[in-house]
């Protein structure tokens, strides 16, 4: 199978097998994963914020 023939995955899956990726692969996973990474600390403040809300209007 020529290289051009072969697609990459647009997706990463934990352990999934990296020894046939090029180091281009790799460092596009990379911005994939930090991009993932970015996504969920996002989804963890929003939900904070929305406790922190809903903890203050109990306190009253």
């Amino acid at each position: 199978m020529d290289e051009d023939e072969r697609k990459a995955p647009k997706t990463h899956e934990v352990g999934m097998v990296i020894d046939t990726m090029s180091v281009e692969e790799l460092t596009q996973r990379i911005g994939l994963l930090e991009a993932e990474i970015d996504r969920l600390r996002a989804a963890i403040v929003a939900r904070n914020a929305t406790r922190q809300a809903a903890e203050s209007i109990f306190k009253l």
